[in-house]
């Protein structure tokens, strides 16, 4: 099945604005670049090119995906901390407003 022209020529500008530091990803990049410049353009060359930048951005997918559930599991860790500390606040505020009142209390009764 041909390949529509004007999609690939997306897709491969869309692939141009990342950096691309594997040696197969760029490769294919640049021969798929020099194929569309060409008059013709085999099937060949686009089903490689598919295939590279499918295994390329299927790997940075995965990783990307890892890295977001490490960062929202530390988010919620960070948020159960905030949640207990704030609990622990409002216990000590408590506990200073009842020994301050105490401590008021005994002042009357018997200032220094």
């Amino acid at each position: 099945m041909p390949v529509d022209r004007a999609k690939l020529e997306a897709l491969v500008a869309e692939v141009g604005r990342f950096y691309v530091r594997e040696k197969r990803m760029r490769r294919a990049q640049e021969r798929i670049l020099r194929a569309l410049a060409s008059p013709t353009l085999e099937q060949s060359q686009v089903d490689e090119y598919l295939k590279a930048t499918r295994h390329y951005f299927a790997g940075f997918a995965r990783e990307a995906k890892a890295h977001l559930g490490n960062v929202e599991r530390r988010l919620a860790q960070v948020s159960q901390l905030q949640f207990n500390l704030s609990a622990e606040r409002g216990v000590a505020a408590r506990r200073i407003d009842a020994t301050q009142g105490v401590l008021a209390q005994i002042e009357e009764l018997a200032p220094r």
